[in-house]
């Protein structure tokens, strides 16, 4: 029975249901952004909430009730008072228990669990929405830290509110009730005392908020330093630079430990201003109830029932300060996660985006322009015919443009001035994951998860069998190596983690996992882009055959400065400063002895010489 009943605290709402439109860059517009859905349930959690609260003003009542009973005690005590002590057990054995329960069940089942999975999965598919500037321009580990920081603390805020708001103004309502049906001037005494409490307040929560974010702010940066620190330890560990990392992140932490402290000296004189004014509710309270009594207008009863709610709303005025300050705390947190996050997507899909499905492969640049917002780079004018099933090699030396043609057909940006097609279709039109499932690609610097072998390769294609996704390791040359390895857990060959970002494996290792994961997606179109660069010459020969077998029937776009890896490819384009200056057959470049040619002259081992390579 217990079990069902949690249950059911638990499905009041969907934990990961998707938002609507994008988060706003608002407090409380970006609040109802990430709760929408749960409303009701959240509305019903702060009812149960408020009327915990009003049990606190039922106890002062029943004791004062009590008290004043006794001033007449008597043979037929019990028999005159059994309708109060009737209600006395009630409430104290089912009413109150039951309403306690419920707010408990509430916050422990219905809200702390369900909110938190809703904001984080609701921010993490806005986040995996932008563009690849957005990623770019910032730490992965700080967008990372403002995901789950902005999640927790919409969730302490959400959770808070209702277990302390409601509860404590419930209360102070029914405290004011209460003492008002003993003498409008103790309600007077407490309402005055409210106002000093509220003033107080509203001159210290504005400054703790605002130090709380920046302290949001630096803790973020520190964690983006460090986590950038460890991601490129072999760099660090090469260079020699140890120290050099130390005094980045030190520096990072003393700016953490002077926003602390800013936090910690004003949240310091709160509390001190908070004590003395608690201490004041009972002087105010018992004095006045005392006073009214001595003039015959109160009696012991009234003095019993002032005490009891002075007290308890004195104690719970420091519990809720607390409370409201972590409240404050985590709202300056929203509001940095907020300043990071809530950025609307530069690269969306069009509300008539086509869905693609059935893919020939015919790709087309018509006029295009792009240079990443610079005065230069990238490229320019470029008109580009692929037609479906060529075999296109793209040459030239680094800056010429040649990564930058890929990234605009996997739409990674939008050009600047004419577009980009696929059998027909301009690629703004089209939806990018649709687009994206098309095109097969492995690169220079292949991205590894930190998950198994086998999770890896299946990134292709999920649901592809156990024997395909060998098969597709065989002939990348990749299962035998996979075979052998062996994680610090203990996991071995499929099973096996490769670390983050792959690191346990050799670049040549890493290739070759990439080129399973292509060949097992079996995309119509084929982006190579310098696949083989990491792979050594008897690798490379082995897995050529493998390529060439791949890439039949598919339209192929390879990139590479070793010219070896192109020369057998339909046609070859070869760009310089964002620009197509040659293209014609392997032969027919070599006879005309151009751009094509030079390289080719002065290769060594294979690859276009350095003097011909200018920096990005």
């Amino acid at each position: 029975m217990i079990t069902v009943i949690a249950n059911r605290f638990a499905t009041f709402f969907a934990p990961f249901a998707r938002s609507e439109g994008p988060p706003p860059r608002e407090l409380f517009a970006f609040l109802r952004w990430c709760m929408s859905g749960a409303w009701p349930a959240l509305i019903v959690a702060f009812g149960v909430s408020a009327l915990a609260g009003t049990t606190e003003i039922a106890t002062a009542f029943f004791l004062g009730a009590i008290v004043d009973s006794v001033a007449n005690p008597g043979d037929d005590y019990f028999a005159r008072n059994a309708l109060l002590f009737a209600g006395f057990l009630a409430f104290y054995v089912a009413i109150r228990p039951l309403v306690f329960g419920t707010s408990a069940a509430f916050n422990g089942i219905t809200v702390a669990p369900n909110i938190y999975p809703l904001v984080q999965s609701r921010l993490h598919r806005w986040t995996l929405g932008q563009s690849v500037t957005f990623f770019d321009n910032d730490f992965a580990g700080r967008i990372a830290t403002k995901q789950m920081q902005t999640a927790r603390a919409v969730t302490e805020v959400t959770s808070e509110f209702i277990n302390v708001v409601a509860f404590a103004s419930a209360s102070l309502i029914g405290s004011v009730i209460l003492m008002f049906a003993i003498d409008w001037r103790i309600a007077l005494a407490l309402g005055v005392w409210l106002i000093g409490y509220v003033a107080m307040f509203r001159f210290f929560m504005p400054r703790i908020r605002v130090r709380s974010k920046a302290r949001a702010a630096a803790r973020a940066m520190v964690t983006g330093q460090v986590v950038d620190t460890i991601t490129n330890i072999k760099t660090v560990k090469l260079f020699g630079h140890s120290d050099h990392e130390d005094r980045a992140a030190l520096d990072a932490m003393g700016k953490l430990r002077e926003k602390a402290l800013d936090f910690g000296r004003m949240s310091t004189a709160f509390r001190f201003t908070l004590m003395f004014v608690a201490g004041l509710l009972p002087i105010l309270m018992i004095g006045g109830a005392v006073l009214l009594w001595q003039a015959g207008a109160a009696s012991a009863g009234d003095i019993a029932a002032a005490g009891a709610i002075s007290f308890r709303l004195s104690q719970m005025t420091g519990w809720v300060s607390f409370t409201l300050m972590g409240l404050y705390a985590n709202v300056g947190e929203v509001e940095d996660g907020m300043l990071t996050l809530a950025h609307l997507h530069t690269l969306t899909d069009a509300e008539d985006a086509t869905t693609l499905t059935e893919v020939r492969g015919d790709i087309r640049f018509e006029g295009v322009d792009f240079s990443y917002g610079r005065s230069q780079g990238g490229i320019e004018g470029l008109s580009l015919h692929v037609h479906p099933g060529e075999k296109l090699g793209v040459v030239g030396a680094s800056g010429a443009g040649k990564s930058t043609l890929v990234s605009l057909l996997l739409r990674l940006y939008d050009p600047e001035a004419g577009r980009v097609t696929l059998d027909g279709h301009d690629l703004r039109h089209v939806s990018q994951d649709s687009l994206r499932r098309q095109i097969g690609m492995v690169t220079q610097e292949t991205a590894m998860f930190n998950r198994s072998a086998r999770d890896n390769i299946l990134y292709g294609r999920p649901d592809a069998t156990e024997a395909e996704m060998i098969d597709a390791a065989k002939r990348a040359e990749a299962h035998d190596f996979i075979e052998d390895l062996r994680d610090h857990k203990g996991n071995t060959g499929y099973e096996a983690f490769l670390g983050e970002r792959g690191v346990k494996l050799s670049g040549g290792q890493r290739q070759r996992i990439a080129l399973a994961r292509a060949i097992l997606k079996d995309a119509p179109v084929l982006v190579l882009d310098e696949a083989t660069s990491a792979l050594d010459s008897e690798v490379e020969a082995a897995i050529q055959t493998a390529l060439e077998r791949v890439m039949e029937g598919k339209t192929v776009i390879a990139i590479a400065h070793r010219l070896s890896t192109i020369a057998r490819m339909d046609r070859i384009v070869v760009m310089d400063a964002g620009r197509i200056v040659e293209q014609g057959t392997h032969r027919e470049l070599l006879a005309k002895g151009g751009t094509y040619a030079r390289y080719w002259d002065r290769q060594s081992g294979g690859f276009i010489g350095v003097e011909d390579v200018a920096a990005e």
